[in-house]
């Protein structure tokens, strides 16, 4: 078996560049009300490939082989947002005074959540010493 690794690499890469096309970097156009907006996306790419051949002096064979592999990683940047003349690009990853007290949303809810039991607590408490 002869191994082609220049030829695998290129059919390899070839795949990987038409995943990677620029319908992936930005994607689809969609409309919220007035603003016409398009998502950014960070596509990331990496190949590796191998071969060689050995003999086993016991068994008196040889033998060869090969491979290659690639892989594709994608991240949403934002979005490229537009109404009538003007653009702007709101990132996905800035921290806004609304995101961060989303993010915050499940603790205070925990924390709130701890605080009713405790009270609910106390107050049973005070109802089986009146008894």
């Amino acid at each position: 078996m002869e191994v082609k690794i220049e030829e695998l690499l290129d059919k390899v890469s070839a795949h990987v560049k038409s995943l990677a096309s620029t319908d992936t970097v930005l994607g689809e156009e969609f409309k919220i009300g007035e603003y016409t907006c398009r998502p950014v996306i960070k596509v990331g790419t990496g190949f590796g490939s191998g071969a060689g051949t050995g003999e086993d002096p016991k068994k008196k064979q040889a033998g060869t082989g090969g491979g290659a592999g690639a892989a594709l990683g994608i991240a949403p940047l934002g979005f490229l947002c537009a109404k009538g003349d003007q653009i702007s690009f709101i990132p996905v990853d800035k921290k806004t005074p609304l995101t961060a007290l989303l993010d915050k949303v499940p603790d205070l809810v925990e924390k709130f959540s701890e605080m009713k039991n405790k009270e609910e607590a106390k107050e049973e408490k005070k109802r089986e010493e009146k008894k």
